[in-house]
């Protein structure tokens, strides 16, 4: 094991009092009233030096997705060819709802939608618009990873108004992702729910839910820009 030590070279006890009774008939300027109390950790009864233990067998704890990365990364210092590889990850089970050509008339119907939503290793991101009917308004997602049997909100941000005209704002929301939907097949539902003047509008996917899919997503990862991302983990 490695030893550290922090010892203080103090004075003993006797030698403080002595130091503490001469301080107290030191000159002070006219109308001073100041007084200065100090105290010793071994007047307290604690100790003077500090004494950590660090054992050099001891593994560091590294999140399994960095040392993921940083296998894929060992692969490719190994080989001369690009590399293919699979990964476990949640995907969304139905397009950008803002790349539709119907995301206009959803918007006017529901006075809220869902723009985008994006899955990393931080959990599940994206945002969504909402008519501005109110200065006041509240946006939240409501999400669950039981399919309903429990659920959780998240309070969204106000990002900005959508455009010049002032007519539609954009909110962004986030929350995280438990490390057991990782597993082939698990889903995550959610929907989105807006509060302004005193009324609540609902965005979920017209009763079907919004809903992300732990599947296989294969990824192809040139050799340059693999061995440039070891610079992320050092």
């Amino acid at each position: 094991p490695i030893i550290l030590r922090r010892a203080r070279s103090l004075p003993s006890s006797p030698e403080r009092r002595h130091k503490g009774a001469g301080a107290q008939g030191a000159a002070c300027r006219p109308g001073c009233s100041r007084q200065h109390r100090v105290r010793f950790a071994d007047a307290l009864g604690l100790e003077l030096a500090q004494v950590k233990v660090f054992n050099a067998g001891d593994d560091p704890s590294v999140p399994l997705h960095v040392l993921s990365r940083l296998a894929i990364n060992s692969d490719l210092c190994c080989s001369s060819q690009d590399l293919e590889f699979t990964l476990q990850c949640l995907v969304p089970d139905f397009p950008p709802p803002v790349e539709t050509p119907d995301f206009g008339e959803r918007l006017g119907r529901q006075l809220v939608c869902l723009e985008r939503v994006t899955c990393s290793d931080l959990g599940i991101s994206g945002t969504a618009r909402v008519r501005n009917l109110a200065f006041e308004k509240q946006v939240a997602v409501r999400y669950t990873f039981s399919d309903w049997r429990s659920a959780h909100e998240a309070a969204a941000r106000w990002r900005g108004p959508a455009g010049t005209e002032g007519a539609e704002d954009v909110f962004t929301f986030g929350f995280p992702v438990p490390p057991f939907l990782l597993a082939l097949g698990s889903r995550v539902h959610f929907a989105l729910r807006y509060r302004v003047a005193g009324a609540e509008y609902w965005d979920n996917n017209d009763g079907r839910d919004y809903s992300l899919t732990c599947r296989n997503h294969a990824l192809h990862m040139p050799r340059g820009e693999c061995e440039e991302s070891w610079i992320h983990f050092i």
